[in-house]
Formats: structure tokens, sequence, C-alpha cells
């Protein structure tokens, strides 16, 4: 049976590549607005935020990286929203083939595609003077991180793909997810927020992240903030895998 799934999930995640790689401008379209974002904050804001960094871009990189993958992961929503519109789904189901299959399919689509956009930036970053002393083994633990955040939230963008009544509802949900990091330690210090929005901040999954793939970067000691950034990673992938899976149930029974 795990054969079964494996051979099955390759092949179809194969045929979710070929779509990819025959509309490249849908992972350039997913880098632009982040990109804009650094652009817009390092160039024209930038001088009048004190972050406490002497590079402000190597200071806001963790937060643009975060804002790619929320902005990628709303094609995973709209691609399954076409499938299942389309009737590939119950195609699928005619054949013999294992039924979660189609849904890792799409999952694994979204990580690659999503690194890739991942790597454009970091490439821009870059060109824009971003330049990071950290080692190996912490340019892997950031890949990690943003593997498992990508993961956990591919599995967030599987509900809607399912559950949506239009096109714009399926990918629209991503948009308070793109939100998210304005209200963190991403482009400022969350000392320098008010009371109840500091205090919101500092207690949400993206400060936590940010500080703890920044302190990577940086070659900065990471402390508690990657525990509870990993914490929050898996927290919310067991619990978008589990209620994705049972809606997929409930649509293909």
């Amino acid at each position: 049976m795990t054969t079964h799934f494996v051979g099955d999930t390759a092949v179809l995640t194969g045929r979710s590549l070929r779509h990819i790689t025959r509309s490249m401008d849908t992972i350039i379209t997913t880098t632009l607005m982040p990109i804009g974002f650094m652009l817009m904050f390092v160039y024209v804001l930038g001088g009048a935020i004190n972050a406490g960094s002497d590079s402000y871009v190597a200071y806001l990189l963790p937060g643009i990286l975060v804002i790619t993958i929320a902005t990628g992961i709303s094609y995973t929503a709209f691609r399954l929203f076409l499938d299942l519109q389309g009737g590939i789904f119950e195609r699928f189901q005619s054949m013999p083939i294992a039924r979660s299959s189609v849904l890792w399919a799409h999952v694994l689509t979204s990580i690659v595609a999503n690194l890739i956009s991942v790597v454009v930036v970091v490439v821009v970053a870059l060109v824009m003077g971003f330049r990071s002393g950290a080692g190996v083994l912490a340019w892997l633990a950031v890949t990690g991180i943003l593997t498992l955040l990508t993961l956990a939230l591919t599995w967030m963008a599987v509900i809607p793909g399912l559950t949506a009544k239009s096109v714009d509802g399926a990918s629209a949900f991503s948009y308070p997810l793109i939100f998210l990091p304005f209200v963190s330690s991403a482009f400022v210090p969350t000392n320098t927020m008010p009371g109840p929005v500091r205090a919101f901040a500092e207690n949400q999954p993206v400060t936590s992240i940010v500080d703890a793939i920044r302190n990577l970067l940086g070659g900065q000691p990471v402390g508690t903030a990657i525990w509870v950034a990993l914490a929050w990673c898996v927290g919310i992938l067991v619990a978008a895998y589990v209620i994705a899976m049972a809606i997929y149930r409930r649509k293909v029974a």
C-alpha cells in the first residue's frame, strides 16, 4: 500500500509540476508582490525605520520570505479548486490509485514552487545588499523552517480549495496570511508598538518564525524562538491536515 501511494503521488506530482513549468508566470507572479514590498520598505520607508540593524534588508528579509510563501500557497487552493470543478477528482477516483495521493501531489508541487520563489527573492535581496555570515547548518535550518511552514500553510490552502464556491473564494483566503507579518517583528521591532498591538505581535506565529530565521541568518543565538516557531508550524500542520483530510473524505465518499 505504501509503495502504491508513493508511486501514485510521484506520478500526479509530475503532472502538477508540468502544469507549473508550462505557466511560469505563476511563480513570477507570486514573487512580484514580495519583491515589491522589499523594494518599497528598503528604498522608500527604510530610512525612516529604526530596526536596530546596520542592514535593513537583512532585518526585513525573513518577513518577506514568509509573505512569499503566503502568496504562493494561494495558487495551491486555486489549482485544487479548478481540478475539483473540472471533474479531475472524479476521473482519478475511477482509477486504481491511492485517493490521498491527489492531495499530496498538489501539496508537494506547492513546496517545490514556493521554494523556487523563495530562492528568487533571496537572490534579489543579495543584489540589494543582503549579506549573511550564516554557515551551512544555519542555512539548512532556515530551509527546514521555511519548508515546514510551506507544508503547514499548503494544507491550510487545501481547505478552501475543497470548500470554496468560486475561484476568487479559493485564493482570497491567503490575504489575512499576507497581512499577518505586518503585525509582527517582520518590519519593525515589536517594542515600538502600542501595548495591545505589541501583545498580539509577540504572541502570534509569524514573530517567532521571523525571529528564528533572522537570528540564524545573522549568526546569532536563536534561543527559544526556534522551538516556538517549530511548535507553531507543527501545530498548524497537524490541525490543517486533519481538517483537510476530513473534508476530502466527505467529498470523495
